[in-house]
């Protein structure tokens, strides 16, 4: 067995692809730097992340799976599944050897199968954080929403938000994998913070506006108002919003 271990973005580990190719290792496993499944008998190749080589096997890709099919090997790598790279070799090199034919859609090839079932997975998260995720607006003027999703959906989701509040200063941060996303009207970037979630969590706290408290407090009392008890159909409403998203919606919060 060869070990290969990268640096956990997705071109570290098309480059780790691109040199099991290049170099043919032969029974290839590749594992994320600092990992736990490192075999204490062998010591890993490291990986250094080349853009170059990580393009080269995406253009590749692209030719034979088309856009949809790399689409599908990015969302499956977003899932964080344990041994998810080993899957996502299995499926590249299913396709390589099959080079007439887009083998994303063979379900009968387990890997493949897997594969198409995590970007299943990874769809549904992205589209739930685009319906349930609530911004508060900081006392500096920018809207902050915090997240904590299953799978790491945020670069899948920033483009939705960057569409629909163009003229907003906004940051997603995800406080699970402790990077988040910020728009300043202009462009997007990946940014890393030292945050303090007490005074996040903390609505009489000092980093949220006099407006954004009473806002939150109005559309809570609205929410309560316009529930009708008698019509309360709990199981409907979980299956519709699942209760780990409510820590997202402003009307769930109780001032």
């Amino acid at each position: 067995m060869t070990i290969l271990s990268y640096d956990s973005t997705f071109e570290g580990f098309l480059t780790a692809v691109f040199e099991i190719f290049e170099f043919k290792y032969q029974q290839p496993k590749i594992i994320k730097k600092g990992d736990s499944q490192q075999n204490i008998f062998a010591t890993p190749i490291e990986i250094v992340t080349d853009v170059t080589k990580s393009d080269r096997v995406i253009k590749k890709l692209t030719d034979q799976l088309q856009n949809d099919g790399v689409r599908t090997l990015i969302y499956a790598f977003l899932s964080e599944k344990v041994g998810v790279e080993d899957l996502l070799f299995k499926v590249i090199n299913y396709a390589v050897a099959n080079k007439n034919q887009n083998v994303m859609k063979d379900f009968s090839n387990y890997a493949v199968l897997q594969v198409s079932q995590l970007t299943k997975s990874v769809g549904r998260e992205k589209h739930r954080m685009e319906a349930f995720i609530r911004f508060e607006l900081l006392k500096d003027g920018i809207y902050f929403a915090k997240i904590d999703p299953d799978f790491d959906v945020l670069t899948l989701i920033m483009n939705h938000f960057k569409n629909r509040y163009q003229d907003q200063k906004w940051l997603i941060y995800d406080l699970r994998r402790k990077y988040g996303v910020f728009y300043d009207l202009k462009n997007i970037e990946i940014v890393s913070l030292d945050l303090d979630l007490k005074l996040i969590d903390d609505k009489s706290s000092s980093v949220f506006s006099d407006s954004e408290i009473e806002y939150q407090k109005l559309w809570w009392e609205y929410f309560d108002h316009t529930n009708i008890k008698e019509r309360k159909n709990t199981k409907l409403h979980l299956q519709h919003v699942p209760k780990r998203y409510w820590k997202y919606l402003t009307e769930k919060k109780i001032f």
